[in-house]
């Protein structure tokens, strides 16, 4: 883990957030949404034994390229951290840990769903911003366009934010920014906060892709263009472009 446990000088708890940051399309723009309400950002990410080594890769490349480009956001980016949950990668095995196939188990679930992932992540995440004084933690789960995982839901995050603060002592407020949000919807929030030069930097370096695929570069990013995150993407982007490419009144 690549951390310090010292609190960053000169931003109250109120004042800071911790991202919960994996370098795909959804925690792209939550990292801007938070760059914009937040005086000090932390990254966390959480090498969970992936499949593949490009979603860690993306999240430097998003990074380095947002406090390139938006120097004002630069001020508030802080450290990125790094948490080893190998150990619960291969416990919660899924299509995202082994070489399974993409599809609908028994219980209703895609093969994608880590059991209890969501969950897993804000324990540690909270756990590290108790220690680096972060009171926001800031995810990308939505409960409009998502894979059907139960940990997606606001009322599962709501549970979780109490047993944080009631376990930690703590008043933790666990953000959900995109929670009800269509992924064209997503597109348009990221043109609201950084305009069409944050669209086109998610769209060029951001990584969704469940097969780790980085060779074509499509309107709406790279990916194979066949898997349930690319179609998502895709759509909500083509749904965006076809709109008019709005901004989102928030």
């Amino acid at each position: 883990m690549s951390t310090s446990p010292q609190s960053p000088a000169g931003a109250s708890r109120a004042e800071a957030a911790l991202v919960l940051f994996s370098g795909g399309q959804d925690s792209s723009v939550c990292l801007a949404w938070a760059l914009e309400r937040y005086a000090r950002v932390e990254t966390v990410g959480f090498d969970y034994g992936q499949r593949h080594v490009i979603e860690m890769q993306a999240r430097q490349a998003v990074r380095a390229q947002m406090a390139q480009r938006f120097p004002h956001w630069a001020e508030r980016l802080g450290e990125d951290h790094v948490l080893d949950l190998t150990g619960f990668g291969a416990v919660a095995q899924s299509a995202l840990t082994a070489d399974v196939a993409i599809e609908m188990t028994e219980r209703g679930l895609p093969s994608t769903f880590v059991p209890g992932r969501n969950l897993v992540f804000l324990i540690y995440a909270a756990a590290l911003a108790d220690r680096r004084g972060l009171g926001a933690l800031v995810g990308g789960m939505c409960e409009t366009d998502f894979s059907g995982y139960p940990d997606c839901r606001r009322d599962t995050l709501d549970a979780m934010q109490q047993a944080l603060n009631l376990g930690m002592d703590r008043d933790f407020v666990v953000e959900t920014p995109l929670m009800k949000l269509t992924k064209a919807e997503t597109w348009a929030l990221a043109k609201t906060l950084g305009g069409e030069d944050l669209v086109d930097l998610i769209v060029v370096e951001s990584h969704t892709c469940y097969q780790g695929d980085r060779g074509e570069l499509h309107a709406w990013g790279h990916g194979c263009g066949e898997c349930p995150a690319c179609d998502l993407r895709q759509k909500g982007y083509e749904d965006w472009d076809a709109a008019g490419r709005d901004v989102l009144g928030v």
